[in-house]
């Protein structure tokens, strides 16, 4: 396992629960993470990354009035100086399959659930950082490649034209989003 210098990186923590947001915050300090920026909820880190921008966020799911999958769709929206391609790891107490679709469907990175360890949180990182997945462009989704897998699909469920598949510059790198389809996350 590749033990990574996580000091140069910006993290928003956003958490409606202040107790929740200071182990996060504390959790960042054991990885050295030299800036953590925290909000109380999705409106207001999107005030935040407007104006200061983070290499990271790690959202809670549920959340008012904004809530970390309309906070993801915000972020991939890419309005203002919001970079569309950070990325996102969502929290979350619900882990049945369909939360973990919604996320995934949203645009999320990483989904990690609670009760939360520092070596979790950590392993949600180093995936972002180890297992890049190129950003995919489709009519109603504009985020991370939902497919974890290279399985080939051929007929109505192959993306095909419908999508296309974007170099995020830093990232992952470019696919033509003709190869498989995996809708588990």
């Amino acid at each position: 396992m590749a033990e990574y210098d996580l000091s140069n990186l910006s993290i928003l923590i956003v958490d409606d629960s202040a107790p929740m947001r200071s182990i996060l915050r504390s959790v960042m300090r054991e990885f050295s993470v030299s800036r953590t920026l925290e909000a109380a909820n999705g409106r207001q880190a999107l005030d935040i990354l407007e104006k200061s921008g983070a290499d990271l966020v790690i959202a809670d799911y549920q959340m008012a009035p904004v809530d970390g999958l309309e906070l993801t769709k915000a972020i991939r929206m890419g309005s203002g100086r919001i970079d569309p391609y950070i990325p996102v790891i969502v929290v979350s107490a619900y882990t049945e399959t369909h939360y973990i679709f919604a996320a995934r469907d949203a645009g999320v990175n990483e989904f990690l659930a609670k009760p939360i360890s520092a070596n979790h949180v950590y392993f949600r990182i180093r995936s972002v950082i180890e297992h890049p997945r190129p950003f995919v462009q489709a009519k109603e989704f504009f985020g991370p490649d939902r497919r974890r897998r290279d399985v080939i699909i051929e007929g109505p469920n192959r993306r095909g034209d419908n999508a296309e598949a974007h170099d995020d510059g830093e990232r992952g790198e470019m696919q033509n989003g003709d190869s498989g389809n995996d809708a588990g996350s």
